[in-house]
């Protein structure tokens, strides 16, 4: 029995000195300043997101549709006499589309315009490509020749105010844009310079590029989008002031 002990005694001290190894292997970090080490476990990792792609905070409202709910859908219901909410004209999205002819000789225009384009919107640019061959342009089919994004939601009201309250009135002679729409209540406006947008740096641009914002509603006739679209406080040539 009292050998038995012995052999459990010699087992603890065996512990024991794993202890002590521990403990000196502890001690060694203390030597540097008293920081234990860091395991690559412990350390958090970071995901980072792509250039011009933004979170929408959950719960929040933008001002423009809360302006549109709050103002402008009670004014259009008067002004055209609906008798529900639902026939209130709205706006669905904006389409946004550069087109790069120039891409065919230096593909390296169509990431600059992508990067470019999802600075200014908020949400990655897509590019686009050609759907046939033209041996006079050297243009292949499936061949990148612009980029493209489309908004929605807050994003979409986002980029509204951005462009009516900041980017248009940055043009240089601005007198306001043409008012004829396609004839189902969308508009189309074409931009000459993507430097009108704060978001744009002008000295780290490469080529000024030019691209067409397409705003989409849900208006039957033009009267409707017109009277949407100058709510929303576009500025037209011919908008008559209150």
């Amino acid at each position: 029995m009292a050998t038995k002990a012995t052999k459990g005694a010699s087992k603890g001290a065996k512990t024991t000195k794993g202890g002590v190894k521990g403990a000196k292997g502890g001690a060694k970090p203390q030597k540097g300043g008293g920081k234990a080490p860091i395991h690559d476990d412990k350390i958090p990792k970071i995901v980072f997101k792509p250039q011009g792609d933004q979170v929408v905070a959950k719960g929040y409202v933008p001002s423009l549709y809360k302006k549109y709910i709050e103002e402008i859908a009670p004014k259009l219901m008067k002004e055209f006499g609906f008798t529900s909410n639902m026939q209130v004209p709205k706006l669905e999205k904006i389409a946004i589309n550069q087109g790069i002819g120039s891409a065919t000789a230096d593909k390296r225009l169509i990431e600059v315009a992508q990067s470019e384009l999802s600075l200014i919107t908020g949400q990655r640019a897509v590019p686009t490509v050609s759907k046939k061959d033209v041996s006079n342009f050297k243009l292949r089919r499936k061949m990148p020749i612009g980029v493209m994004v489309t908004l929605r939601q807050e994003r979409m009201y986002e980029f509204l105010e951005r462009l009516v309250r900041v980017a248009l009135p940055r043009i240089r002679d601005f007198k306001g844009i043409e008012s004829k729409l396609d004839g189902r209540g969308n508009y189309t406006l074409g931009i000459q310079e993507q430097i009108i947008f704060p978001e744009i740096n002008i000295d780290t641009i490469t080529k000024i590029l030019g691209m067409n914002i397409t705003l989409v509603t849900s208006a039957k006739t033009d009267e409707e989008g017109y009277a949407l679209l100058r709510e929303f406080g576009l500025p037209f040539k011919n908008a008559k002031k209150n």
